[in-house]
C-alpha cells in the first residue's frame, strides 16, 4: 500500500509544471521545518559546527532553505525518474569536461558526487551521455516495492548497474578495471567501521576512504561532478580529474576530498544535505555533538 502511494504521488508531480512544484516544495519544506524539530535540530547543529563565524539568523535561514531543497528536489524525482530524455536534458543543463564519460578512456573513472540535493538529477541526466557501464551504490530502502521502484528509475537510461553495499568491493573494482564509471558518494557518515577521522570543515568527521581505495584499486580518475539546483531544474558541473589522485596516502587523499567538498558547500550552503547526522561518530574520548 505505501509503494503504491509513493509511486502514485511520484507519478502525479512528474507531470505538473515546473514552477508549480517547485512552489509546493517550497511550501512543504516550511511546514516540515516548523513541524520537524528533531531534524531541525540537527541542520542547525551542522551548521553551527561548520560555519561558527556566521551569524545564528543567517544559519537558521540557510536550515529552512535546506529543507525547501530537500522537499523540492524529493519532488523532482517524480519528472526526473519518469519523464522523457528531451524534458531531461532540456531541465538538468550539463556543463564541464565529457570526453570523461566517453567511450574512448584508457582508464575507470569515479565520478565523485557528494551530497547536494541535485545528485540523482546529476546521476539521470549523466546516465544519457555515454554507453560505458555506471556502477552506483545503493543502500536498500525498508519498503521492498519502493527499493525495487528506486533502483529500476536510477536503472532507466544507459547501462546503470546498481550494487548493494553488502556486495563488497569486487565488482566495484571490476568494473572500473573493464573501464567503466563508477557514480560514488563516500561523503557521510557510515559508522565508525573502516571509516578515519579528517578534517570537514575543521572538526573531525568519520570519514570513509574509499574514493582513494577504488581509484588506487580500480586504476581510475577521480571526476568531481557538483549539483545545483536552480529556479528552471539543475546544472551539474563535471569538473576536471584530480591530479596526482590517488597519491598514495589514502588519509591525506582523504582529507583532500573533504576540503574540496568544503569549497564547494561554501558556494551553495543551503544545497547540502544537512539533514544527515554527519558528525554523530566521534574520535574516541570526545562527547557526543547531537
Amino acid at each position: 500500500m505505501m509503494a503504491r502511494l509513493v509511486i502514485g504521488l511520484m507519478y502525479g508531480f512528474a507531470w505538473l509544471p515546473l514552477p508549480l512544484l517547485r512552489a509546493l516544495g517550497w511550501l512543504l519544506g516550511q511546514v516540515l521545518f516548523v513541524l520537524v524539530a528533531p531534524r531541525r535540530k540537527v541542520v542547525l547543529r551542522n551548521l553551527e559546527l561548520c560555519f561558527p563565524e556566521v551569524a545564528p539568523a543567517r544559519r537558521k535561514r540557510w536550515a529552512r532553505q535546506s529543507f525547501v531543497y530537500f522537499c523540492q528536489t524529493w519532488m523532482d524525482r517524480g519528472w526526473v525518474w519518469l519523464r522523457s530524455p528531451e524534458v531531461v536534458r532540456r531541465r538538468i543543463r550539463l556543463d564541464g569536461a565529457l570526453e570523461h564519460l566517453g567511450d574512448a578512456e584508457d582508464c575507470g573513472t569515479i565520478l565523485f558526487t557528494p551530497h547536494f540535493y541535485g545528485l540523482d538529477a546529476a546521476g539521470t541526466r549523466l546516465a544519457l551521455e555515454t554507453t560505458r557501464t555506471v556502477t552506483s551504490i545503493y543502500t536498500t530502502q525498508p519498503n521492498a516495492g519502493i527499493d525495487a521502484w528506486m533502483k529500476a528509475s536510477r536503472a532507466r537510461f544507459g547501462d546503470v548497474h546498481m550494487l548493494n553495499r553488502r556486495d563488497g568491493i569486487r565488482p566495484i573494482v571490476a568494473a572500473l578495471r573493464k573501464k567503466g564509471i563508477l557514480f560514488l558518494l563516500p561523503d557521510m557518515n557510515f559508522g565508525p567501521e573502516e571509516s578515519i577521522f579528517v578534517p570537514f570543515f575543521g572538526v573531525a568527521a568519520a570519514t570513509v576512504p574509499s574514493l582513494s581505495r577504488f581509484a588506487q584499486l580500480g586504476r581510475a580518475r577521480v571526476v568531481p561532478v557538483v549539483a545545483q539546483v536552480t529556479p528552471t531544474g539543475y546544472h551539474v558541473r563535471m569538473l576536471p580529474a584530480w591530479e596526482n589522485f590517488p597519491s598514495g596516502d589514502a588519509t591525506a587523499d582523504t582529507a583532500r576530498m573533504n576540503e574540496q567538498l568544503e569549497g564547494w558547500i561554501r558556494e551553495m550552503p543551503a544545497q547540502y544535505f544537512w539533514v544527515h547526522k554527519r558528525f554523530k561518530t566521534r574520535p574516541p574520548g570526545e562527547p557526543p555533538v547531537y
